[in-house]
């Protein structure tokens, strides 16, 4: 498929947040969902892994493949299986972190963007950055898979400054968190957990830095090539150190795709596009524009005239209608803005002033509906038992 022809989410199907309820029905789990038929592949399994490694969508793992040894066999499926899911919409951590925990699409849980206009307000929420304010519970009120499965020891292993964080509590709450840095610590408390429950168990881990690293230095750069040895030395170890009866799922939240400084355009250097426009929101890849009283309709008219096939640029009813986050609750429709636009190609929308400097310096960016960045792996190394 071409890296950039848009990508529909498969919700319910093939998505990313079908990964947790499959594995908790391949556990046992009374009343998980398992559309990914996780129960008959993994027959006699009693723990399972599920390893997410930040940014490593499908269509990198043939770049990846020479400096991670196990990550081209898990993907060429000599170690088990190999598919390929989808993220949710918008392709950004955030929204695939919830999506993960609760098994719910985008518009069911409300967290619909790396940030969120908070309604009624001029605030703007960076999920990332979110410590009790707004409520985790008030504003991703969907239970979590987490606190939902009776029967199963759950554990979630990520870094211990994330612990409590709003993103966390939305995303995980009800598991047992246990705190890891660095590629060797995280390894030894996936194992450390699947060894010491006695109940069927799912421990999941959660790996960043092969995202940052592509932000900052790009996708394929000399720093890239080094955190996806790192992934592998990650996944290595974990499928090393398996139980016998345990299974690992390797998956990712989204893609990754370098930006030319001449595919950007710039909200702050062009006042046609801060034109009524009240407040902006999302990330560079898929901006959510909140427009002034009446505004809506030009606003679309001028990012149109202005981006032209850089992106799809849309009122918001459109974008909920073409199914893009999966049924929208009520209460969530007034975080999306007014006007939708998502970025086709290599384009974005920068705001090199009114947001912060480092959002606009990045190499790399994802969060809109392309191949590269919507499509994901899920692999799948079966239990030892026979």
């Amino acid at each position: 498929m071409d890296a950039f022809a848009p990508v529909h989410p498969r919700y319910g199907s093939a998505s990313l947040a079908d990964v947790v309820p499959s594995a908790l029905a391949a556990l046992g789990c009374a009343g998980a969902p398992d559309p990914l038929g996780l129960a008959g592949s993994l027959a006699g399994v009693r723990r399972i892994a599920i390893v997410l490694v930040d940014g490593l969508g499908q269509h990198l793992l043939a770049g990846a493949a020479p400096y991670a040894p196990t990550v081209a066999a898990l993907a060429a499926g000599r170690l088990g299986t190999a598919r390929v899911l989808t993220s949710g919409f918008p392709s950004t951590t955030p929204t695939s972190l919830v999506s993960l925990g609760t098994g719910r699409a985008p518009g069911a849980h409300g967290i619909l963007g790396f940030t969120l206009n908070i309604p009624g307000t001029d605030r703007v929420l960076s999920h990332v950055k979110w410590w009790g304010d707004p409520d985790p519970q008030q504003w991703q009120p969907v239970p979590t898979w987490f606190e939902s499965a009776a029967g199963i020891d759950l554990t979630v292993v990520n870094r211990p400054e994330f612990a409590g964080s709003g993103l966390s509590v939305a995303a995980y709450r009800g598991g047992r968190y246990v705190g890891a840095s660095g590629v060797d610590d995280v390894a030894a408390a996936v194992l450390g957990a699947l060894a010491g429950s006695t109940a069927p168990a799912l421990v999941y881990g959660y790996h960043a830095d092969l995202d940052r690293t592509g932000h900052v230095w790009g996708v394929d750069s000399a720093a890239w090539r080094a955190a996806v040895s790192d992934v592998d030395r990650l996944l290595t170890q974990v499928i090393d150190g398996l139980p016998p009866d345990a299974a690992l799922l390797v998956t990712a939240d989204h893609g990754q795709l370098d930006v030319p400084a001449g595919t950007r355009f710039d909200l702050d250097g062009d006042p046609r596009l801060r034109a009524g426009v009240r407040v902006v929101a999302g990330e560079p890849r898929v901006r959510y524009l909140h427009t002034a009283p009446g505004a809506m309709g030009d606003v679309v008219d001028t990012w149109r005239g202005v981006l032209g096939a850089a992106a799809w640029v849309v009122p918001r009813p459109e974008a909920i209608a073409a199914g893009w986050f999966g049924p929208v609750a009520e209460e969530h429709l007034a975080r999306i803005g007014e006007v939708v636009v998502a970025c086709h190609d290599r384009y974005a929308v920068i705001a090199s002033q009114s947001h912060p400097v480092t959002e606009s310096q990045l190499v790399a960016y994802h969060g809109s509906y392309t191949a590269v960045e919507m499509e994901i792996p899920l692999l799948v190394v079966p239990p030892k038992v026979s």
